[in-house]
């Protein structure tokens, strides 16, 4: 059931998210409008479109008829004025380039109705470095869709009025999805940011340490029991979009070598044009990539020493979010819980492990390419307090949660899922 202010949205940029995020809204009961500038990125809408219901109805997320039904409310338009004619809410999802999306939202500010809500799909960048290009700054927000979860970031930005918040957070659970809002502002939000940490770790085995990237997703689909692996989501995402991300981060963050190995991994793939499953070809050939074969979970043994690599990459992660106050110890997990269908987080596994044998794990690790010095000195100086105290973990009954019965098994635990 839509809400009564929301009848028509406006979702700016072909591309793999103002695909999938229109499509979401429109099985939801909207009308939608997928507005480009260019003609031959709309043509691929259709075709995008018709993959992703197909992603989404074999997760067991929408029916069939569901995804049928949406498809026929969506409209394509090339007339910016015609596609927000109307319009009571805008998500623009762009290149990550921050000067465009400023651009953009400068030139809808001045083309929408008064009353619309202008929001970003931002996957980087802060909402108050965006919204200070517009006028209607009370009417503006970031609105974080993930792809193939129900997981949605929702960020004011420094002007947002609270019933800007107050629409744009039932908007988001109109459509089934979970709105998440963080303690503060942080760049990939806290989702993003521990995904990053299993891609750089997965793309440091293979560019650093000549792992192939089919026993890398074999791996962690099989272990994790995950619907695909690292280089699959990039392939779904989009290799271009996960390159303009990094380089991003590089910009903002300074040189570091896990980011700069996978730009030197990617470069060759967006060089041929091999993007992906959009382009028929990234690490992954389409439309019938070797991931989606039957042999293909059972080829070889999937390798524990692996797993254990992109398990440490998400932890640490977890712990830096934690530790810079970006959001709280059981958001963290419920962020992780609910975009991968999962029944614990980085902390629920932390604790499984013993805080003690994980730092002693880190600290033994020698291949700086994967896991920085930096990195595993934070995660020192946080988890050493707990380890003092003999918070140890589920051997000791105590760590992130207590034991026997942790709260994040108990059935209630994402049923109010975030504490902010």
């Amino acid at each position: 059931m839509g809400i009564k202010e929301i009848k028509k949205v406006c979702f700016v940029g072909a591309g793999t998210m103002g695909c999938y995020n229109s499509l979401l809204a429109s099985m939801a009961g909207y009308d939608a409008v997928v507005y480009d500038i260019s003609e031959e990125a709309l043509k691929g809408v259709a075709k995008a479109q018709e993959q992703m219901g197909g992603f989404l109805t074999a997760m067991g997320t929408f029916d069939k008829e569901d995804v049928l039904a949406g498809r026929k409310r969506i409209h394509l338009e090339t007339n910016p004025e015609e596609a927000v004619k109307n319009a009571d809410l805008l998500s623009e999802s762009v290149f990550e380039k921050l000067d465009v999306k400023r651009q953009i939202h400068r030139q809808f500010d001045e083309l929408c109705p008064p009353g619309t809500i202008l929001t970003t799909n931002t996957s980087t960048f802060m909402a108050s470095e965006i919204e200070d290009a517009v006028r209607r700054g009370d009417r503006f927000a970031a609105m974080h869709f993930h792809l193939g979860s129900t997981l949605v970031d929702v960020v004011a930005g420094p002007r947002t009025s609270a019933t800007t918040m107050d629409i744009v957070t039932r908007f988001v659970s109109s459509m089934g999805c979970v709105p998440f809002a963080l303690a503060r502002e942080n760049r990939g939000y806290v989702f993003n940011n521990l995904i990053t940490g299993v891609n750089c770790a997965a793309t440091g085995l293979v560019a650093a340490y000549h792992e192939h990237f089919e026993d890398i997703d074999r791996a962690w689909v099989t272990l994790h029991k995950a619907f695909i692996g690292p280089f699959a989501l990039m392939d779904l995402i989009g290799l271009n979009v996960y390159y303009e991300l990094v380089l991003d981060i590089l910009q903002h963050e300074g040189e570091d070598a896990s980011f700069q190995l996978i730009i030197d991994l990617l470069q060759p793939y967006i060089d041929r044009g091999e993007l992906g499953m959009r382009t028929g070809k990234g690490f992954y050939s389409y439309p019938e990539p070797s991931y989606g074969e039957a042999q293909f979970l059972t080829e070889t043994q999937p390798r524990n020493d692996i797993y254990k690599v992109l398990m440490n990459g998400i932890i640490i992660r977890a712990v830096q979010l934690a530790a810079q106050g970006i959001a709280e110890v059981t958001d963290i997990d419920k962020v992780w819980m609910i975009t991968m269908s999962l029944g614990s987080g980085p902390f629920g596994w932390l604790d499984q492990k013993g805080l003690n044998v994980f730092l002693r794990e880190i600290e033994a690790e020698t291949r700086d390419v994967l896991f920085p010095k930096y990195d595993r000195d934070l995660v020192r100086q946080y988890l050493e307090p707990y380890i003092k105290k003999g918070q140890t973990g589920a051997g000791s009954g105590n760590g992130f949660y207590t034991y026997p019965d942790p709260a994040y098994e108990a059935a209630d635990f994402l049923v109010n899922p975030f504490s902010v």
